[in-house]
């Protein structure tokens, strides 16, 4: 992940808000915190904030949690501007369960802080750091210029002693807050709270033995677990005294020596707006809604911790294919390290910043891959051809690079179908995709020019595309079927045959096989196809991938019979 560093020495100028318009969220965010944070403090440097935590594997829905104030904390930077994007790994956080999969015996960890649990596997220091790394990675390859903060680091520092300290003094104030956004349970039981759920899964209504409120939780210094109820506060000692469930050990915790606890969640998170001076921080829209966090936060920022709530959203679910929302805490979704090894990186970035944030979406590493990369590569082409509208060219500036510089992109641009369909009919064979390429006119150096797309459409085939669906060349002949050819279908596959040498190119074979049907229909092959002529065309394609594939359908005719060349050719649809 990197770190603020030095510019590019020759970097495009940015975008800037004067080029944006209805539809450009970033200029018009940038410039709502830029203004708010000169009305309040001119001058200051400029904090953007995203914060997860790393209970599990971090998804793609997980992703806006990162690219919302990364693109506007990049704009922000164009115009030459000092701004900090900080990251704030919930990594103090307590494991709330044990996923599947998780070898037996590892529930004896639920309730400690995720920094303090062990990988299962062994390859990473901790749980936390298992699901920090490939983010890391993902966030390096997307250009999100970031800052890391271990929330695990800055409370066994005692980074917030003060800020602890003045919670806990006050927390007979801040009860009071959140009791104004709490009901009754059924019964008449008061305590139900409406404002959203920690994301650690903590009650913030920590009551001491005698009922006393404690925004304040422990973990217990003999089982590691937060399990523990307070039993007394010594402000003179500044120390929580503490009674766990789990393993009945009574202690203490003293804050300014030895801190092993954290605040709970909705006084924890407006604390840190304060001590890090946030200006701009999302979420999702769970945490959006009246007597949300957000909601109580701002309350507590400015009567308890002194300062101003940062300018604030909430931002839309992202989905996969067939589900509503993503879920950290079940496996099996893709996370952003899934998503490029098939999509170049800025397509992903444009995935994220071309839509409002408030607008929801889907993303489909499957069949839809092909054509996300046809609409992308439209895009450039208009982009190249200065006839892009400014919010697509704004759009398309946003996702190929950065403050700091471009992203990596291909050289030579192929289209994503048919690099796919060349690996696909290749089965992988560089040296035969050389070949296809340079005989398609689309490659006249080595295939590093096509790179990263070609190593990502090989990953689309290999990972995305199911094993019924690849192209399996016919070995033989399908002698039963070429003999049993009659009238029309026998014609158009004479047709074939007896023109096919004439333009062996791409653009020659595409004209030919979908002009064979209209010239047996009596048109010319330039022609417009009437409906008829449209019927006839579909049922010879199925005629010649039975005849190639022993399938129906498969990668582009024209792509397929230069992959298999014309003697290859001539000879599965030839009777014997």
């Amino acid at each position: 992940m990197t770190r603020p560093g030095a510019r590019s020495e020759a970097q495009p100028p940015g975008p800037s808000s004067s080029l944006g318009d209805a539809h450009d969220w970033v200029s018009r965010t940038a410039d709502e915190v830029m203004a708010r944070v000169d009305r309040q403090s001119p001058g200051k440097v400029i904090v953007c904030a995203s914060g997860i935590s790393p209970s599990g594997p971090i998804h793609l829905g997980n992703l806006r949690e990162m690219m919302v104030p990364h693109f506007v904390a990049d704009e922000i930077r164009r115009r030459g501007r000092e701004c900090r994007h900080i990251l704030s790994w919930d990594d103090y956080d307590r494991l709330r369960k044990v996923p599947a999969g998780v070898p037996t015996g590892f529930e004896e960890h639920v309730g400690r802080p995720l920094s303090s649990v062990p990988d299962p596997w062994g390859a990473y220091a901790n749980w936390a750091e298992r699901f920090k790394a490939p983010l890391r990675e993902a966030l390096a390859a997307l250009g999100v210029e970031i800052i890391e903060i271990s929330q695990t680091q800055m409370y066994t520092s005692g980074a917030y002693t003060a800020q602890i300290t003045t919670a806990i003094e006050e927390r007979r104030r801040i009860d009071s807050i959140l009791s104004r956004y709490r009901t009754k349970k059924p019964g008449g039981e008061a305590g139900a709270d409406r404002v959203a759920e920690s994301p650690d899964g903590s009650d913030d209504d920590s009551g001491g033995e005698g009922g006393d409120y404690l925004p304040y939780k422990a973990y217990c210094a003999n089982c590691g677990r937060d399990t523990t109820d307070p039993t007394g506060y010594d402000p003179a000692r500044k120390r929580v005294d503490y009674a766990c469930r789990s393993c009945g050990h009574r202690g203490g915790v003293d804050i300014e020596a030895d801190n092993h606890g954290k605040l709970v969640w909705k006084v924890d998170w407006p604390m840190r707006w304060a001590y890090e001076g946030v200006d701009f921080e999302p979420a999702g829209v769970d945490h959006a809604t009246p007597g949300s966090s957000f909601t109580v936060g701002t309350q507590l920022v400015n009567e308890i911790f002194g300062s101003e709530p940062p300018f604030y959203f909430g931002y839309s679910f992202v989905g996969i294919k067939g589900m509503a929302k993503m879920s950290s805490s079940s496996g099996g979704v893709p996370i952003p390290s899934d998503a490029l090894e098939v999509l170049e990186a800025p397509i992903l970035r444009w995935l994220y910043v071309r839509r409002r944030p408030n607008q929801s979406f889907t993303i489909d590493l499957g069949a839809e891959v092909v054509r996300l990369y046809d609409e992308w590569d439209r895009l450039g082409s208009r982009v190249s051809a200065n006839t892009a509208h400014p919010g697509d060219l704004l759009t398309h500036s946003r996702s190929t690079r950065t403050s700091l510089g471009r992203l990596r992109q291909p050289e030579t641009v192929v289209p994503f179908r048919m690099l796919s369909s060349v690996v696909d009919v290749t089965a992988g064979d560089d040296d035969q995709i050389a070949r296809l390429l340079r005989t398609m006119g689309v490659l006249s150096g080595d295939l590093s020019a096509v790179e990263p797309r070609l190593s990502l459409a090989r990953n689309w085939i290999n990972e995305y595309v199911p094993e019924q669906d690849r192209t399996h060349v016919r070995e033989e002949p399908d002698v039963e079927t070429l003999r049993a050819l009659t009238g029309e279908d026998r014609g158009c596959l004479d047709l074939l045959l007896e023109r096919m040498a004439d333009d062996w190119t791409l653009e020659g074979l595409t004209r030919l096989v979908y002009g064979v049907p209209k010239l047996m229909h009596g048109l010319d092959l330039d022609d417009p196809p009437d409906a008829a002529t449209r019927a006839s065309q579909k049922r010879f394609f199925r005629l010649l991938y039975t005849l190639l594939t022993s399938s129906e359908r498969g990668p582009r005719l024209p792509t397929l019979l230069m992959a298999l060349g014309q003697d290859r050719t001539r000879s599965l649809l030839t009777t014997p």
